[in-house]
């Protein structure tokens, strides 16, 4: 699925969660997750933001209760899954 400048959804949260990282994309796998990358609550919660900005998107995320499925953060790939359920659910 795309959106916007091209790139995959999958690119775009990858490059948001690098940026928040400090680190190359490539060096960030589908299946790790944020904890292991080094996230901590507050980088994870800044790059909520970045991606509700750079897909225009709400996301119903409350960091007092990471672990509700309406936003699954327990891997790269869930999140990126959550985030195309979000666009299609808004482009519909």
């Amino acid at each position: 699925m795309q959106q916007g400048s091209g790139a995959s959804i999958e690119d775009r949260v990858i490059a948001i969660l690098a940026a928040q990282l400090r680190r190359a994309p490539s060096e960030i796998g589908i299946l790790d997750r944020p904890e292991d990358l080094g996230l901590d609550s507050l980088g994870l919660v800044e790059s909520i933001f970045a991606i509700e900005e750079a897909f225009d998107i709400s996301v119903p995320f409350n960091a007092n209760e990471p672990g509700r499925p309406e936003f699954d953060i327990s891997s790269v790939g869930a999140i990126v899954a959550a985030v195309e359920r979000l666009v299609a659910r808004q482009a519909a």
